[in-house]
């Protein structure tokens, strides 16, 4: 299992291989197996429990998830392992959750925000505290969350939802296209231009990109970030809204996921941060996007940029 130790993605091909070599009837078996190793690569420098979750998505690859912990910033920042691995599938485009295992039973919050999913009922969990070693049972998420609330409740059935594809057609308004420079003053020339554009600009439509697939349905206010590494490498994180409000997960901390499962290292290594959203919602990440990337980076500049829909940019044009 060495080779799996700092990987937060295994490719379908890999899990199949890795599961025949341990003589394992299938990918599923696998993941109570790998739940170990996960925990490994939790940050809780608060609590310092450990938890992991892996999960088979349904592109036959496997994710892993783990939880995060911001000292200087209040507990409900951090990221469970739950809300990252379901961040992680987002990451790399994969459109469905059938199944994980995870170190403990989830928390009322994880099971309320794994109900942002389609279909939830019918996901399948196995929690390894309360299991043998060989005991690979799953059970349905229905078995641990009777008479849930959710989407279901407030949405209609076309509404996009958790994983699923969105397409919010932000863009950016006129007096915001010309950012400047996010790094504030960081000068390693490797890493101020792609291909001849600007790293500031690739942060920003990196943003405005999340921003797009943000899941804020009953807000209506979607946004997102984008980070940078001193490398010039760019994660990006899309807000991720629940039913139930509290549980939501913010684009600070789904780019936060992004960038652990990239490997990408301490925290001190972020250096230019972007933030897309509308100028005037009732929901607004700014705030909270500062403080917290003022406690988790200190060196790493935010730059706010504002968005509008197609239809309010028209709308703004006939006033």
């Amino acid at each position: 299992m060495d080779q799996l130790k700092l990987k937060f993605v295994v490719e379908a091909s890999e899990a199949e291989s890795i599961s025949q070599k341990l003589g394992l009837p299938s990918v599923r078996h696998l993941l109570p197996v790998l739940v170990e190793p996960a925990q490994s690569l939790a940050r809780p420098p608060i609590s310092n429990y450990h938890v992991g979750a892996v999960g088979l998505g349904s592109d036959g690859r496997l994710f892993l998830g783990v939880n995060l912990e911001f000292p200087g910033l209040p507990l409900n920042h951090s990221v469970h392992a739950e809300q990252f691995l379901l961040t992680n599938l987002a990451v790399h485009h994969c459109p469905g959750l059938l199944a994980f295992a995870v170190s403990a039973a989830p928390c009322g919050h994880c099971r309320q925000f794994l109900q942002e999913l389609r279909n939830p009922c019918s996901l399948q969990i196995h929690i390894t505290s309360q299991h043998h070693q060989n005991d690979v049972t799953f059970e349905p998420l229905r078995e641990i969350l009777p008479n849930p609330f959710g989407p279901f409740d407030l949405l209609d059935d076309e509404t996009p939802l958790l994983l699923e594809r969105h397409n919010n057609g932000l863009s950016l308004l006129d007096h915001d296209h010309d950012g400047g420079d996010l790094c504030n003053g960081f000068s390693d020339p490797q890493s101020k231009r792609v291909n001849g554009v600007l790293n500031s600009t690739l942060v920003k439509i990196a943003a405005l990109e999340a921003a797009n697939n943000s899941h804020a349905p009953y807000s209506g206010c979607p946004s997102g970030v984008a980070i940078m590494d001193c490398d010039g490498k760019i994660y990006k994180g899309s807000y991720a809204e629940s039913a139930a409000y509290n549980p939501s997960l913010g684009p600070v901390q789904a780019a936060l996921v992004a960038f652990v499962a990239g490997g990408g290292g301490g925290y001190e290594r972020i250096v230019a941060a972007a933030l897309v959203e509308k100028e005037t919602a009732n929901v607004r990440q700014e705030d909270t996007a500062r403080l917290s990337l003022k406690l988790i980076s200190p060196q790493c500049p935010l730059t706010v940029f504002h968005c509008c829909s197609f239809a309010e940019k028209n709308g703004c044009k006939k006033d």
